[in-house]
């Protein structure tokens, strides 16, 4: 088991090693323990300065675009008045504040400034918080804005000052566009819309945004050179996030934007939290049927055809009679640890309920999908678990599903679980879909 931990770590120590981070802190004892945790807990490269001069000579010295990320605390010795906060924003470094305590007031004036995320010091796991930001940025990176403007000008304008504001950006200029990168499952977290453009209204973009993706809908900020204050009443009355009058200030523009974001993430991690199984950590049953329809309608959309999987842990009640249920969350917490590593952030991997679980492939014909959850099959087989000084192996069983046409989500989930009953009576341990019946057939 010690080496079997060991191994995991190494793997998540892979995921930054990449990348360089510019930790600013003036405090011996935050110094070492931040940089000691960054490195072994995400094997990023720290350079750590204790001045803000020493910053200026490390940028300097490293070159544009050398880091990642920026770690620093507001006040320095040699820049009592976050002096070293504005030097990395104007080097276009992302930045993370970490400083003592302060009011909510400031806190919000300093992520309006365009901050990745403010911790502050002193409060308990604030080192471990820190860390999980870290993660959190380097692996989201930053805020991304779909611009849609029919204009090239005012498209043009409105893109330079959201990257100057720190924002990624993708251009749209027409309504359609927007709609295609969408369901082409980019994640955008604001989209900021003309509401006069060429092929469909601001008020008509928004209702068909909010059509395909209901209650998770990215926010959608409208902007006008019109005066009429009716237009913007309509556009919040319709479920718009914000209203933005031409002309503006710029810092007013990149302020609200990313206060829309800031929401629209806090929002998000609620739902994740509501999202999750209590002992798995996977998404559970109700995520998978509210998020399910969706996706496989972006995929039809699109004119792709999906599959829809059930895997069942063998054997799993005999397991609980012999071993107690204490072992058998340990299976299912094992189980749903590999899975999670095998299947990813690609697909959509939820426990559907007791030793169940669902997997919705993103745009993965039946033969991809069959290959895919033979090797899971395979894996699990391979993995053993440790309990009471017993070694136990533990064998899955698969069904799957083709989807290919628009029908009602449970009718997918149906069929998968038909195929799971064929694997389960054909022996365990195998994947069975209809392919598995052709090949007989056809043997």
């Amino acid at each position: 088991m010690r080496l079997r931990r060991a191994s995991g770590r190494a793997n998540h120590i892979q995921k930054h090693r990449d990348k360089r981070l510019l930790l600013v802190e003036d405090s011996r004892m935050f110094a070492a323990a931040l940089k000691h945790g960054l490195e072994l807990t995400h094997g990023i490269n720290v350079a750590h300065c204790a001045s803000l001069a020493a910053v200026k000579a490390e940028v300097a010295a490293a070159g544009e675009w050398a880091f990642s990320l920026a770690v620093l605390d507001l006040n320095l010795p040699d820049a009592p008045n976050c002096e070293a906060l504005d030097f990395i924003l104007a080097n276009n470094v992302p930045a993370i504040v970490f400083t003592a305590a302060f009011n909510d007031r400031t806190r919000d004036q300093i992520l309006n400034r365009g901050v990745a995320d403010c911790i502050v010091k002193n409060e308990p796991e604030s080192i471990e918080r820190l860390i999980a930001a870290v993660d959190r940025v380097l692996t989201k990176g930053r805020t991304t804005v779909l611009l849609v403007d029919s204009c090239a000008t005012s498209r043009q304008d409105l893109a330079g000052i959201l990257r100057r504001g720190l924002f990624a950006v993708i251009e749209a200029s027409e309504a359609w566009e927007a709609l295609q990168v969408l369901d082409q499952g980019e994640i955008i977290d604001v989209i900021v819309t003309d509401t006069g453009l060429a092929d469909l209204a601001g008020l008509a973009l928004l209702e068909e945004v909010h059509k395909r993706q209901g209650d998770d809908a990215v926010p959608i900020i409208g902007l006008s050179d019109q005066g009429d204050a009716r237009l913007a009443a309509r556009f919040i009355e319709a479920g718009g996030a914000d209203f933005i009058r031409k002309p503006f200030l710029e810092t007013e523009f990149s302020g609200r934007i990313r206060h829309a974001a800031t929401l629209q993430k806090r929002i998000q991690a609620l739902k994740l939290a509501a999202a999750s199984d209590y002992l798995t950590g996977t998404f559970n049953r109700r995520h998978f049927f509210m998020t399910g329809p969706r996706l496989v309608d972006q995929y039809l959309r699109r004119g792709e055809g999906t599959s829809i999987a059930v895997l069942d842990i063998d054997h799993f009640k005999r397991l609980n009679d012999t071993y107690g249920h204490e072992i058998g969350d340990l299976v299912l917490k094992h189980v749903a640890r590999r899975l999670k590593t095998l299947v990813g952030e690609e697909h959509l991997l939820a426990r559907l309920g007791g030793e169940e679980f669902g997997i919705l492939f993103d745009g993965l014909g039946v033969r991809d999908a069959f290959a895919f959850c033979e090797r899971l099959r395979a894996e699990l087989a391979k993995s053993k678990i440790v309990a009471d000084d017993e070694e136990l192996a533990i064998t899955v069983s698969i069904g799957l599903a083709t989807i290919e046409a628009p029908e009602a989500f449970e009718n997918y989930l149906h069929a998968a679980d038909q195929f799971l009953y064929m694997a389960k009576h054909a022996g365990r341990n195998r994947v069975i879909s209809e392919l598995t019946l052709l090949d007989a057939l056809a043997s």
